[in-house]
Parts: C-alpha cells; structure tokens; sequence
C-alpha cells in the first residue's frame, strides 16, 4: 500500500453569505465547514454522517472541487485540487467522479442514457472506442447494453441511479463521492445500490467517500466514519469503534433515530 493515501483533506473550511436582513447590518455568514479533515486510502469507504445543514454535501462539493474552500486543501493522489489550473483539473477530474442523490435530475431526459453515460469521456477530450465503453460500464452495474438506446423515463429509479453509477466509473475513477446517493430508494432497492457499490469497490479497487444521514446504512458499508454537525467534525474513526462506542451525544442520537443499537 502507497504511503500517499488516494484522498487527504487538511483543515477544510468554507462559509457562505447570507442574504443581508437589514441595510444597517452586515451580511450574516454561515459557517457550513470548519476545520474538516480525514485521509482515504485505496480499498477504503469513509462514511460521513449528519442531518440536513450539517456540512455534508458542502465537503462532497469541496472535494470534487465544485467549489473553492476558504482555507485548507484536499489533496488527491498528492495533488491539492484547488491549486491547480483548470486544464490541470480536468485532466485530473477523471480519476475522482460522483454519485448524485437525483440520478433523474442529473439526467438529460432529452439523451439517450448512452450519450449521457458517456458525458465524463467527451469532457476528458476522449473519443475512441466509447460504444464499447459505455456497453462495459452498463454491464457492470447490472444493465444490458442495448439500454444505452432508452430515455431515463423508461427505467426505474434503481435503475436510473445503476445509469449514474455507470456513468461514474466509465472513466475509471481512483474515487467515488456518492452523495445520498441511495436515500431516495426504497429499502429493497437500496440494498441492490449497496451491494452494487460494494461490488465495484472490490472489482476496481475504488476509495469511497459515502455521504449518508442514515447511520444503518453507513454501519452496513463502511470502513471508518466522520460524524458532522452545524459544518464541525465531532466525532471521528474506525466505524466499529464509533459506531459500537460513540463519545458524542450527537453520535448516540443518530443512532438510536437510525435503530442502530451501539
């Protein structure tokens, strides 16, 4: 195993403005991340956990580098993203993709899923062979290659989020930043999601970063978890020992809301 590890955030921080509430008073600023940091290793899955507004989908946006943090860097495979030029990035980008909550939201319904899959190469400036590459990323999340000629309103919902799991490893990621991405399914479904994940994580030797509310489902995946509330870091580690031995109140409030018995 490499001593750089795949993923390492440093002190990440990023506020935002609030609109003004009077013209006598500043903005107010809300502080969505202070201070986030973790390491990934390759194989691993790191669970983030916490309610709506805690800072979740602020980290997944920073480490995708959707936007910039005010202080603090995420280094990927050594290589702090937001110090790079933006050709640097994108030729980067294919190496750490993302799994959204909304597949059929972060779908073209106007495409056929082929087209649509194969988004991430055309970025890249790819062009060869992209037929056969879009059948192969199909059959690996369950699919049948001729589905790269259907809409999304022609599939179901764990199908549309199968449809942006592969359009996630056609390029072959290093990374995968899956952002609640099977919190609109139902149970059933889910654990299709889950276990297609896992899947592919020991197929391709993924790192993940899996962002959840639900700590059952984060128990049931992941290597080490990251607790998140109001944007602070409050708890942090292996996930048998937070999970089986939580120290924060907050902690022991997500699982006994989660039916997850320390």
């Amino acid at each position: 195993m490499t001593d750089v590890p795949l993923l390492e955030v440093r002190n990440l921080t990023r506020h935002y403005k609030l609109p003004r509430q009077s013209l006598l008073r500043r903005a107010p600023v809300l502080a969505a991340l202070e201070g986030a940091a973790f390491s990934l290793r390759a194989g691993e899955t790191l669970g983030v956990v916490g309610e709506s507004g805690s800072g979740k989908s602020t980290l997944a946006r920073l480490i995708m580098a959707f936007e910039r943090p005010e202080a603090g860097e995420v280094l990927f495979q050594g290589r702090d993203l937001h110090g790079l030029t933006a050709e640097e990035l994108r030729k980067l980008r294919r190496g750490f993709q993302m799994v959204f909550q909304d597949p059929f939201g972060s779908l073209n319904p106007r495409r056929r899923i082929g087209w649509s899959i194969a988004e991430p190469l055309r970025a890249n400036g790819e062009t060869e062979n992209i037929t056969h590459r879009v059948a192969e990323a199909l059959e690996q999340v369950g699919l049948h290659p001729a589905d790269a000629g259907k809409y999304p309103h022609e599939f179901s919902g764990g199908q549309r989020q199968r449809i942006a799991i592969a359009r996630a490893i056609i390029t072959r990621p290093a990374l995968l930043v899956a952002d609640e991405a099977v919190s609109a399914l139902d149970v059933s479904v889910q654990a299709q999601i889950l276990n297609l994940l896992m899947d592919l994580q020991d197929d391709l030797g993924l790192g993940m970063v899996f962002i959840s509310h639900d700590l059952a489902v984060v128990a049931s995946i992941c290597d080490r978890v990251l607790v998140l509330q109001h944007g602070k870091t409050l708890e942090s580690g292996p996930a048998a020992d937070v999970l089986r031995a939580p120290k924060h109140p907050y902690t022991k409030t997500l699982l006994k809301a989660a039916g997850v018995r320390p």
